[in-house]
């Protein structure tokens, strides 16, 4: 029977779209769950730092802005990043969802975005934050090695080359980042613990934030959230 007939019937009421904000360290797996997400979803995820390369890469007018900062070192302004990712989200396809990897990053950016959301009632955000064991993300991020000839990437306490420091594929001798040094990472760890602190209270106390342990294994962290985020 068509329900358009009968007006007084109940409908039922569609589906939110989710727009989920990946909250975690460096090293907690963020991009390798927001993959898996993306694609159980078919929802868009978003990188605030591929967002700003691509931008650059474009030329557009935020772009040339963007590049000038990121080439004297400096971070980029709230205002511009802001900018970008409401650019970003006002695309075709975020229409039914969106993962947001990167953004927000301090209370200013998440006011920034809850404005933006408040008036297309059709989202659901929701504030996902991994955790992870400091030591364990240390063993992460100070283990990465990387091929400079095929970008092939390794760990030499969890998936290391089967020849020490070469890579499997073509021999090259593998290379560590120097933001991956072990003091370089503490800094990053700290500057990171300093400033999310606060955003986590923030949606916390908006009762939008939810945690899921990122130590396992990639797969069963995925599986984690899949069953929270309640996907069939």
């Amino acid at each position: 029977m068509d329900a358009a007939l009968h007006p007084d019937q109940p409908q039922a009421a569609p589906r939110r779209a989710l727009a989920l904000l990946l909250l975690g360290p460096p090293g907690a797996g963020k991009g390798t769950q927001s993959h898996g997400i993306s694609r159980k979803f078919g929802i868009p995820e978003i990188s605030t730092g591929e967002m700003l390369r691509e931008a650059v890469r474009a030329r557009t007018g935020l772009g040339k802005q963007v590049k000038s900062i990121m080439e004297s070192g400096e971070l980029v302004p709230d205002h511009l990043v802001c900018a970008l990712v409401e650019q970003r989200l006002s695309q075709p396809d975020c229409a039914q969802g969106f993962i947001l990897d990167g953004f927000p990053r301090n209370l200013e950016q998440a006011r920034f975005l809850d404005h933006w959301l408040r008036p297309r009632g059709r989202f659901e955000p929701l504030a996902l934050n991994i955790r992870v064991d400091p030591n364990l993300l240390m063993k992460r991020l100070t283990g990465r090695r990387m091929c400079p000839r095929c970008r092939t990437i390794y760990n030499i306490y969890f998936n290391p080359p089967h020849k020490d420091e070469l890579c499997d594929k073509d021999g090259s001798p593998l290379v560590q980042r120097r933001d991956d040094s072990e003091s370089a990472i503490r800094i990053r760890l700290q500057e990171y613990e300093a400033q999310t602190k606060p955003l986590l209270d923030y949606y916390r106390d908006s009762g939008l934030l939810r945690e899921v342990d990122g130590g396992p294994e990639p797969a069963a962290v995925t599986s984690a959230i899949l069953h929270l985020l309640g996907a069939p």
